[in-house]
């Protein structure tokens, strides 16, 4: 997928690029840096670093990958935090927009980058998260490519404590009432596969779906019988130009490939997985009975026993429709993440 957030050793991956969070000498340092010498081999990457130093902080440049998996290997000098008040965020947020833009100026596909300036450098892992997500963002608005955020743990995700507290209660409340009275207990009880028994909707919570079928405009009856039998790829269409979008600012809004999005439109693929139609729904902005029409027309539903489907679920019904956000919950979790390849 365009972006994704993954917990895996950056020097084992196989992409066109990873990216260095490297020093403005360009000198083996340790963490990530020392890591990416390491798997390389020091000799020549040192070597190579030596005819390019020094950088600035923002800068990047680019060495072959040596004994990587990566073919390549960008070195952006990330900035040392602090107070966050000495222009920090615009330095690190210049680490991933150059380290991208030469990707792209030399036709990389694919990109990896560890989470900048957050080791030995001291940026907060929340605020070099955040603004590692809006500098790929911008970046991916007008690029094709796949971006990759490769971290270590979940350290980054932690001071969301208000969003998690508010999906833990709704996951309390509409899986675990009967088990726990808290995320704690969720994390105790939950099968292996991150289910629960499922547990029939309260009679309020019949009401309200109720309510939610009669809330849509009235539609004519060869309206309803037509849009009965629309295959998938239609009713997607359909959606779309209610909407007035390009199909750019859908599939970017969706987090999803270019080339997939367009084997969807064209019915080509008439089976998207169900993270998939959830990117969609979600770039679309549909409500809780419009994503599960598109969700039925490609041969999914929600389950109430997947927390997977739970989390989502939460967002759609809250109107909540940023899907970085949602993919960082999902990450917490230890969920798939939306969109795809």
């Amino acid at each position: 997928m365009p972006y994704t957030i993954i917990r895996q050793d950056i020097t084992k991956m196989r992409v066109d690029a990873i990216v260095n969070a490297a020093n403005t000498n360009l000198r083996q340092g340790g963490g990530v840096c020392g890591a990416i010498f390491q798997a390389a081999g020091a000799g020549s990457l040192r070597a190579a670093c030596e005819r390019l130093a020094p950088i600035a902080v923002g800068e990047a440049v680019i060495t072959p990958g040596f004994g990587l998996p990566a073919k390549y290997i960008i070195h952006t000098a990330g900035p040392v935090y602090v107070d966050g008040r000495q222009g920090e965020e615009a330095q690190l947020k210049a680490c991933y927009q150059s380290s991208l833009r030469l990707a792209a100026e030399n036709g990389y596909e694919s990109i990896a980058f560890p989470l900048i300036s957050s080791g030995i450098f001291g940026y907060p892992k929340r605020e070099a998260l955040q603004a590692a997500t809006a500098a790929i963002r911008e970046f991916l608005e007008g690029h094709d490519m796949d971006v990759f955020l490769a971290v270590f743990g979940k350290a980054a995700f932690a001071a969301g404590e208000e969003l998690l507290g508010k999906v833990a209660s709704y996951i309390d409340e509409h899986y675990v009432s009967s088990h726990s009275v808290g995320r704690r207990a969720w994390e105790a009880a939950h099968n292996m596969d991150g289910s629960m028994p499922y547990r029939r909707p309260s009679a309020a919570e019949r009401h309200e779906m109720d309510r939610e079928l009669t809330r849509s405009p009235q539609k004519s009856l060869d309206e309803i019988i037509r849009q009965m039998d629309e295959p998938f790829s239609q009713a997607l269409l359909r959606l779309i130009d209610q909407k007035g979008w390009k199909d750019a600012e859908v599939y970017k809004r969706a987090n999803l490939d270019r080339k997939l999005f367009s084997k969807i439109r064209t019915g080509k693929n008439e089976s998207p997985s169900k993270r998939t139609v959830l990117a969609l729904a979600v770039a679309l902005g549909l409500n809780p009975r419009e994503t599960d029409d598109l969700l039925r027309r490609a041969g999914h539903a929600l389950s109430r026993s997947q927390i997977f489907d739970v989390i989502v679920g939460y967002f759609i019904s809250s109107e909540r429709y940023d899907i970085y956000e949602i993919n960082e919950v999902l990450f917490t979790y230890d969920q798939p993440l939306l969109g795809g390849n």
